[in-house]
C-alpha cells in the first residue's frame, strides 16, 4: 500500500482490488475527533479551574444581606423581604434563602452546579436534535463545541467573576439561561414519549416554570420570551412541520407563565418602592436614541472579544464532523434521490430561511429591550453591568455555533457527494485536483487553529481571575478571624478593611454610613453595631 502525501490525506483508500479509490472524507474522519479532544481539553481545563475557584469564593456586596438575613430571618423571611421591602423577585429570593442556608458552602458549590448543569444540558440537547435531523452524533465534536461555548460565556467577558462566581448574579442572569435548557429538554422528552399525560405534565411544568422565571430576571423573560414566541409560531402545523400542537402548546404555556411571573413581580410593594427610589421618565426620543447607545456600546463591547469567533469555529467542526460521520440508515431516512427525509424536511423552503434568518433579529430585540431596562433602572451608567447581558450572549452564542454548524456541514456533505470523489473508479467526473484536496485539508486546520486560539485567548482571563480570587479568599480569611476574635471579646463596634474583586460594592462605599448598605450588612453579619474603616 502506497504512502499518501499531506494533501492527499483524506482522499486516498484502497479498494478490495488493491485499487487506489477516492473517499476525501477518510482523513478527516480521522482527523477530526483528534481535533475535537485537542480542544475539549483545553476548554474543560479552564472549566475546572472555574469550578476549583468556587471553594475561594468569599463574602462580598450583596453576599453580606443574603447571608445575615438568611440565618436571622429564614429561608420564607428572605422571601418576604424580597417582594415587600426589596425588588419582588420571589423565586430569586427563595433560591437565594436556600443558597445560603448553610453559609458559604452553597456560593461555593454552586460554580460547579452551573457548568455541570449547563454543560450537560447542551449535550442532551446537541444529541435530541440532532436524532430529530436523523443526523449522526459525533459525541466528541459535540463535546467540544458544548466546552468552548461554556468556556466563552464564562470567561470571554468583562465580568467574569459575577458571572460564574458570585452566587447574586449568577442566580439572577446565569441559572435562568441553565433552567431554560432543561426546560426545553424536558418538552423534547416528552414530545418523543407521545404518551398524553407526560405531554400534558410537561405543558404544566413549563407553565410552572416560565412563572419562577418571570420572578427571577427580567432580561431573561424578555429574551426567552420572544424566542418562545417565535418557535411557538414556526411550530403550528399549519406550517406542515408538526404534526400536532404539542410544541407551540408548550411555548404559549412557557410565554403564559413568563406574563403571571411578570405580572406578579411588577405588582409586588417590593418593586414599586425599588422604582420609586428612581422613577423611570416617559420613553421619548431621545430617551430612546441614548436607549439605542447604550446597546450600541453592549455589542461594541462584545464584539470587541475575538475570542467569540470560537463559537462559530467549534460550529464548523461540529458541522463538518455531523456530515462526514459514517450513517446509519433506518427505514424512512433517506429518500430515493438519495437527500435525508428528515434533514430535508428540517431544512427546506421558507422554514429553512425563517430558522436562519430569525435568530439575529431576536437577539437584537432581547438585547435592546435588556439595554433599556438597564437604563431605566441604574441610569446612563446601566449598559455597564455586564453581568446581566448573560441572557442575550447565551443565545449570541448558540446562534454563532448553530451558524457554524450549518456552514461545517454544507462543507462536508460537498466533500462526500458524488463529485467530490471525482477520481473514483467508474465515477465518470473528473478527478478533484491535489490543490483542492489540500485546501480542504487547510481550511481543517485553519478552522481547528481558530477554536484553539479562541481557548488559548482566555487563559490570561482565568489566570488574573484565578489570582484575585485567590489572594482576596487569603485576606479575607485571616480579616475575618481577627474580627471573630474582638466580637467575641465582647467588642461592639470593630474595623474592617474593603477587600474589592469582580467590580463590586464593598462597605464604605460611600461616605454616608446610613446609606452604605453594604456596611449595614457586613454589621449584621457579624453581629455588631457598626462597622468602621480600618
Amino acid at each position: 500500500m502506497s504512502r499518501t502525501t499531506l494533501s492527499d490525506l483524506g482522499d486516498a483508500r484502497m479498494s478490495d482490488d488493491g485499487e487506489q479509490s477516492t473517499d476525501p472524507a477518510r482523513g478527516l474522519r480521522q482527523v477530526l475527533p483528534w481535533i475535537a479532544l485537542v480542544i475539549a481539553a483545553g476548554a474543560g481545563a479552564l472549566l475546572s479551574v472555574g469550578v476549583f475557584l468556587g471553594l475561594y469564593v468569599r463574602p462580598t456586596s450583596d453576599d453580606w444581606c443574603a447571608l445575615w438575613k438568611t440565618r436571622d430571618l429564614g429561608v420564607f423571611g428572605i422571601t418576604s423581604d424580597f417582594y415587600l421591602t426589596q425588588n419582588g423577585r420571589v423565586t430569586n429570593a427563595l433560591l437565594t434563602g436556600l443558597l445560603y442556608s448553610d453559609g458559604m458552602r452553597g456560593p461555593k458549590l454552586l460554580p460547579a452546579f452551573l457548568v455541570v448543569a449547563l454543560g450537560s444540558g447542551l449535550f442532551l440537547l446537541a444529541r435530541a436534535t440532532l436524532r430529530a435531523l436523523r443526523l449522526p452524533f459525533p459525541a466528541a465534536a459535540v463535546a467540544a463545541a458544548v466546552l468552548v461555548l461554556e468556556a466563552l460565556l464564562f470567561f470571554a467577558g468583562t465580568r467574569a467573576y459575577q458571572v460564574l462566581l458570585w452566587a447574586p448574579a449568577t442566580i439572577s442572569h446565569t441559572l435562568p439561561s441553565v433552567l431554560g435548557v432543561w426546560a426545553v429538554l424536558s418538552a423534547v422528552w416528552a414530545a418523543r414519549s407521545r404518551r398524553r399525560w407526560a405531554r400534558g405534565t410537561a405543558v404544566g411544568t413549563a407553565a410552572l416554570l416560565g412563572t419562577a422565571a418571570g420572578m427571577l430576571s427580567e432580561p431573561f423573560v424578555a429574551m426567552s420570551g420572544l424566542v418562545a414566541a417565535a418557535a411557538g409560531v414556526l411550530c403550528l402545523p399549519r406550517f406542515g412541520r408538526t404534526r400536532d400542537r404539542f410544541a407551540s402548546t408548550w411555548c404559549a404555556a412557557w410565554c403564559l407563565g413568563l406574563v403571571i411571573g411578570l405580572v406578579l413581580l411588577t405588582t409586588s410593594p417590593g418593586a414599586r418602592w425599588r422604582r420609586a427610589q428612581q422613577p423611570k421618565e416617559p420613553l421619548t426620543l431621545s430617551g430612546a436614541g441614548e436607549t439605542v447607545r447604550d446597546w450600541y456600546r453592549i455589542w461594541e463591547t462584545i464584539g470587541g472579544q475575538w475570542a467569540y469567533v470560537g463559537a462559530l469555529a467549534a460550529g464548523v467542526l461540529l458541522g463538518l464532523a455531523v456530515a462526514l460521520s459514517p450513517r446509519r440508515p433506518r427505514d424512512g431516512d433517506v429518500r430515493a434521490d438519495g437527500e435525508d427525509a428528515g434533514a430535508g424536511r428540517a431544512s427546506g423552503g421558507t422554514f429553512r430561511v425563517a430558522v436562519l434568518v430569525l435568530p439575529l433579529p431576536l437577539i437584537v430585540l432581547g438585547s435592546l429591550v435588556a439595554a433599556y431596562g438597564l437604563r431605566s433602572g441604574y441610569g446612563p451608567t446601566g449598559w455597564t453591568y455586564a453581568r446581566t447581558w448573560t441572557s442575550f450572549v447565551v443565545p449570541f452564542l448558540l446562534a454563532l455555533c448553530g451558524y457554524g454548524a450549518w456552514l461545517g456541514y454544507r462543507l462536508g456533505r460537498g466533500l462526500t457527494s458524488p463529485a467530490a470523489a471525482g477520481d473514483a473508479p467508474g465515477s465518470g467526473a473528473p478527478p478533484s485536483p491535489p490543490g483542492v484536496r489540500a485546501a480542504r485539508l487547510a481550511a481543517l486546520i485553519a478552522t481547528g487553529a481558530v477554536a484553539v486560539a479562541s481557548t488559548v485567548a482566555l487563559v490570561p482571563a482565568v489566570r488574573t481571575l484565578t489570582t484575585q480570587t485567590v489572594a482576596r479568599s487569603l485576606a479575607w480569611d485571616r480579616q475575618d478571624a481577627r474580627i471573630r476574635a474582638e466580637v467575641a471579646a465582647g467588642r461592639s463596634e470593630v474595623t474592617y478593611r474593603p477587600l474589592h474583586i469582580g467590580v463590586l460594592a464593598e462597605p464604605f462605599f460611600t461616605k454616608v454610613y446610613e446609606k452604605d448598605w453594604a456596611a449595614r450588612c457586613t454589621a449584621g453579619y457579624y453581629g455588631v453595631d457598626r462597622i468602621n474603616p480600618s
